[in-house]
C-alpha cells in the first residue's frame, strides 16, 4: 500500500490513478499532516453474472447440509434454545 500526502496527491493525481490501473498498488492512502484521511482503490466492476456460481465445482458438501435449518431458524428468530 502506497501512502502520499495531500499536496503530492493533488499534484500527481493522474499518475496515482495510472499506478492503480496498472495494479502496481492495490490502494493508495492519502494523508494530511501524517494522518491517513482517504484510501483510493479501483472500483471492482465484476458483474453479478460472473460472481454467481463462481464456486461451482470447487467444493463438495457432504451429508444432509440442510438438516438443521429449522433449528437454526428457530434459534435466530428468538425461539427456545
Amino acid at each position: 500500500m502506497m501512502q502520499v500526502n495531500i499536496v503530492e496527491a493533488k499534484a500527481e493525481f493522474s499518475k496515482l490513478i495510472r499506478i492503480l490501473e496498472s495494479k502496481r498498488e492495490d490502494s493508495i492512502t492519502v494523508s494530511r499532516n501524517g494522518k491517513p484521511i482517504i484510501r483510493m482503490t479501483l472500483i471492482n466492476d465484476t458483474s453479478v453474472s460472473k460472481r454467481i456460481g463462481a464456486g461451482k465445482g470447487k467444493f463438495t458438501v457432504h451429508g444432509d447440509f440442510d438438516r438443521d435449518n429449522a433449528e437454526i431458524a428457530e434459534a435466530l428468530s428468538g425461539g427456545a434454545l
